[in-house]
C-alpha cells in the first residue's frame, strides 16, 4: 500500500497500469454509439469485481461494529491456569474485538432490543485465544439441537419475508422453551436496549476449565465495562432508530477518535471440581448463572480499545471467532452448548471466507504456525509448506509436538469420569429453571423498574395471536403471579 506522501499510479488488480478509469472501449468512432468491446479489460473487471465483492453475510451477529486493542493482566493468575497471555502483571496482547446485534441483517438499527455478541480475539504467543460472549450471563437454550431454531424463530416469516410477533421472541418458540425464561426476563428489562457498545458488559456464559500442571478449576468469564452501565428506553431507541440506525457503531468509532479508549476489566468466577459435584445447579446449563454469593468474582487484567479499523470489510468484517480457538491453559469443559459452538463457529467461518480464513492478516496469528497436514484449498497464498510432506508420521522432515492433547485418549483438564458415558438427550423445563429469573423480578423491584418490564413485555406481545399472548402470560406467571396478571392487564387495555 503506497504511504501518504506517495501518489499512487492507478492499475489493475493485475498491476498494470491504465490511463483513464472511466473509459469503456467501443467500436467506430461515436462516445454514444458503437458496441462495447470483451477485450475492454477494465470494464469486464470492474464489472466483474463489483457482482463479487459481497461475501455471505453471517446468519447470524451479521450487524456489527469493531474495533483494535490491547488486553493487559494486572493480577497474578498463575494458580489457576498456565495460559501465557493470563501469567506475569502488565503483560499485554493485542486484541480485536466485534460487538455485534444476534437477529437482525446487515444495515439494521442498532438500537433494537436484542442481546449482542461479543467476538474477542486475542493474539498470543502461544497461538489466538478468542472468546465468543454475549451481554447478558445467560442464553435461551441449554440442549444445543434448539439453537438453529432459536435464531430461526427471531428471522422474517417465511411466507411473508415480515418479521412475526407469533415466533419472534418471547412468543411462541419461547413460550415452548421455557429454560430460556431468566434470559428473557433480562433483555426485556431495561438492559435489553444498551446505550452504546462502550456501556455493555460481556459473559462467557458457557463454563470453560482453566488448567495447570496440577490440575484445572472450572470458570466462567466476566468483562465488565468500566465506562458504567447505559441502556435506551423502547422511546429513546425508536427515535435513533429512524434518526441515526447506525447509532452504536458511531458512538463507538468517535469515541476512540478522540482519544476516549473505553475499557472493561476481566473477571472470572472460579469452581473447584468437588464443588461442581454438589453444586446446586447443573455447571453446564448455559440458562443458569452462578451467584456471586457462591463464587465471587476475581479481577485478572484489563482490556482497552484504542485503535479503530483501518477498513471495516478488512478488518472486521472479515474476522472470525470460534469458542474452539483455545490456547494450552484454557479448555473446554462438558458444556454442551460449547461443544456444539466449538464444531459450528469454524465452520461458519469456512463457509463465509474460504477454508483458509486463518490466513487473513485480521485472523493470522502472531505465534508461529506450522501445520503440513491442512494444505491447499481456496486463497492459500504463502509458500504452502514447500514439499515438506503432507502426510502424518513422515521419516522425511522431523516434527516437534508439545502438550498432553491428542488422539492418546488424553482429555484437558480431567474430571471426564464424573460427566459420565455419552448418552442422548433433551433435558426437562422444572420449577428450578424458574428461581433465578424470580430472583431477577425481585431486583427489578427494588430498583423500580417492574412496570418498565411489563410494558416492554405487553408492547411487544400485543400485536401476537390470542393463543400466543396466553401462553405467553403463563410463563411469567410462573415466574411471579403478579408479573403475568400486570402483563395481561396491559393487554386488555390494548384491546
Amino acid at each position: 500500500m503506497p504511504t501518504n506522501d506517495v501518489v499512487p499510479i492507478y492499475t489493475l488488480a493485475e498491476g498494470c497500469p491504465v490511463a483513464d478509469p472511466t473509459t469503456a472501449q467501443r467500436v467506430g468512432n461515436s462516445p454514444v454509439k458503437g458496441l462495447i468491446l470483451l477485450q475492454d479489460t477494465q470494464l469486464i473487471e470492474t464489472l466483474a469485481h463489483f457482482s463479487r465483492e459481497r461475501i455471505p453475510e453471517r446468519t447470524v451477529h451479521a450487524s456489527a461494529a469493531g474495533a483494535w486493542g490491547e488486553f493487559e493482566v494486572t493480577h497474578n493468575n498463575s494458580h489457576l491456569t498456565s495460559a501465557k497471555f493470563l501469567n506475569g502483571i502488565g503483560k499485554r496482547s493485542k486484541v480485536l474485538l466485534r460487538v455485534s446485534t444476534v437477529g437482525p441483517e446487515r444495515g439494521h438499527a442498532e438500537t433494537v432490543r436484542d442481546v449482542r455478541g461479543w467476538g474477542m480475539k486475542i493474539f498470543t504467543e502461544e497461538g489466538n485465544q478468542d472468546f465468543v460472549f454475549n451481554n447478558i450471563p445467560v442464553f435461551f437454550v441449554r440442549d444445543p439441537i434448539k439453537f438453529p431454531s432459536l435464531n430461526r424463530s427471531h428471522k422474517r416469516h417465511p411466507a411473508t419475508n415480515l418479521p412475526d410477533s407469533t415466533m419472534a421472541k418471547p412468543y411462541s418458540f419461547h413460550n415452548n422453551n421455557q429454560e430460556g425464561i431468566h434470559a428473557l426476563m433480562i433483555l426485556f428489562s431495561n438492559r435489553g436496549i444498551p446505550a452504546s457498545i462502550r456501556h455493555i458488559n460481556s459473559y462467557s456464559g458457557n463454563t470453560y476449565k482453566l488448567t495447570t500442571e496440577n490440575g484445572f478449576v472450572y470458570a466462567k468469564i466476566h468483562l465488565k465495562s468500566d465506562q458504567g452501565i447505559k441502556n435506551l428506553s423502547q422511546d429513546e431507541a425508536n427515535r435513533l432508530a429512524g434518526e441515526n440506525p447506525s447509532h452504536n457503531t458511531a458512538d463507538l468509532y468517535n469515541a476512540i477518535e478522540r482519544g476516549d479508549y473505553p475499557t472493561w476489566t476481566m473477571y472470572l468466577q472460579v469452581m473447584t471440581p468437588e464443588q461442581a459435584e454438589n453444586y446446586r445447579w447443573n455447571i453446564f446449563d448455559m440458562t443458569k448463572v452462578w451467584p456471586h454469593s457462591d463464587f465471587p468474582l476475581q479481577p485478572v487484567g484489563k482490556m482497552r480499545l484504542n485503535r479503530n479499523p483501518t477498513n471495516y470489510f478488512t478488518d472486521i468484517e472479515q474476522a472470525a471467532f470460534s469458542p474452539s480457538t483455545m490456547v494450552p491453559g484454557i479448555a473446554p469443559s462438558a458444556d454442551p452448548m460449547l461443544q456444539a459452538r466449538m464444531f459450528a463457529y469454524p465452520d461458519a467461518a469456512r463457509y463465509r471466507l474460504g477454508v483458509n480464513y486463518q490466513q487473513l492478516p485480521c485472523n493470522a496469528p502472531v505465534s508461529e504456525v506450522y501445520t503440513p497436514y491442512q494444505r491447499d484449498g481456496a486463497f492459500r497464498y504463502n509458500s504452502n509448506y514447500g514439499g515438506d510432506p503432507n502426510y502424518v508420521r513422515s521419516s522425511f522432515r522431523p516434527i516437534k509436538f508439545e502438550g498432553r492433547v491428542g488422539a492418546n485418549g488424553y482429555a484437558p483438564g480431567g474430571h471426564e469420569e464424573w460427566v459420565g458415558l455419552v448418552a442422548g438427550y433433551s433435558s426437562e423445563v422444572t420449577d428450578e429453571d424458574f428461581v433465578q429469573a424470580r430472583e431477577m423480578w425481585k431486583v427489578l423491584g427494588e430498583s423500580n423498574e417492574q412496570d418498565d418490564f411489563v410494558h416492554n413485555v405487553a408492547t411487544h406481545l400485543k400485536s401476537a395471536l390470542p393463543q400466543v399472548q396466553l401462553e405467553t402470560i403463563n410463563m411469567f406467571k410462573r415466574v411471579d403471579a403478579v408479573l403475568g396478571s400486570s402483563i395481561k392487564s396491559v393487554l386488555s387495555s390494548h384491546i
